[in-house]
């Protein structure tokens, strides 16, 4: 029998907790119908018998309080909502518990920005994670000892799990499914639900929104210049010379401001820009491309499928209803 405790945290996300819960009872009914045992015995655990969550709109009752549980098999940390400083600050009482549990040989696997709470034990200083794409930038400023891994489902490195965002968490789920159990039971679940089984990037859900929550006026000013100028081709010698920055200088700046090199963040615009013309507009790829500042096809197929994890057809086609083809 696994023993899985899933985290009831103040401001956390009422689906976080209850998908969980309900893909590992449904896992033990998959279990029972092929005339195995039922393996999990799940859990909800919180530091209070009752937890609100949406200022009030839903109660969550646990099963059981931090002082009961002694020892697991996995914790799971759902995603929290709101600010995440304030939500951290709010459960900080599962800090020690958490890092008992794991202390303890139990796994602990966090589901989209539930990352922020597993990164405030310090499990995750000098390990790899993934969490919410709209929400990597701030979750570097907060942990700088941990490793985010941009666009990435799931990461897992000495029995501590994490996940992309929102619904990728399910991924990580029928993961972690699979480990205790089998292939086929996963497969099932995954059919089950009607969740992709295995996608290994969340890259084509990603809007790349700029990194300007920083105070270097001088980098803003460029990045501004990049986004208001994405069908000309710019060189670094000109962004530093429109900012009055030396090269060398420049790109530092550039490179600590925003987590990007210039020549990234550049085609990160571009790009992002030639998605929103492949959701709303009829153009074809060389249309686009040249909107963006791009001249040669290949290198503008190969930068897009990098980005996103598609080329530009299928990208155009997966979210345009009005897509023609080429």
């Amino acid at each position: 029998m696994k023993n899985v405790c899933i985290l009831v945290p103040e401001s956390s996300v009422l689906q976080a907790i209850a998908d969980p819960q309900y893909l590992f009872s449904a896992a033990n009914g998959f279990l029972a119908a092929a005339g195995k045992t039922p393996l999990f015995h799940v859990e909800l655990v919180g530091a209070r018998k009752e937890v609100k969550l949406n200022n009030g709109m839903f109660s969550v009752r646990t099963d059981k309080q931090l002082k009961d549980i002694t020892q697991t098999d996995l914790v799971v940390i759902p995603a929290l909502f709101g600010d995440m400083q304030t939500a951290i600050s709010k459960n900080k009482v599962l800090l020690p518990w958490i890092n008992e549990q794991y202390e303890n040989g139990a796994e602990v696997a966090s589901l989209c920005v539930g990352a922020f709470l597993l990164a405030s034990t310090g499990l995750l200083n000098g390990k790899k994670c993934s969490t919410h794409w709209g929400f990597q930038n701030e979750f570097r400023q907060l942990f700088p000892k941990v490793e985010v891994i941009d666009g990435s489902i799931i990461t897992e490195e000495n029995r501590v799990y994490s996940s992309g965002g929102a619904n990728s968490y399910w991924t990580l789920l029928l993961h972690l499914l699979e480990k205790y159990t089998d292939r086929a039971t996963a497969v099932l679940a995954s059919k089950y639900f009607a969740v992709d089984i295995d996608r290994d990037s969340q890259a084509v859900f990603a809007m790349f929104m700029g990194q300007k929550n920083h105070g270097d006026a001088a980098i803003k000013k460029a990045q501004e210049y990049i986004e208001q100028h994405t069908q000309e081709k710019i060189s670094i010698d000109e962004l530093a010379g429109i900012v009055n920055v030396g090269r060398r200088n420049f790109e530092r700046r550039f490179k600590q401001a925003t987590n990007n090199s210039v020549s990234e963040y550049i085609h990160r615009v571009k790009i992002e820009a030639a998605k929103r013309q492949f959701e709303n507009s009829r153009k074809n790829i060389n249309e686009v491309m040249y909107d963006v500042g791009y001249t040669d096809t290949k290198a503008f197929r190969e930068m897009f499928k990098k980005l996103t994890g598609l080329t530009p057809i299928e990208y155009r086609n997966k979210y345009n209803k009005m897509a023609i083809q080429d």
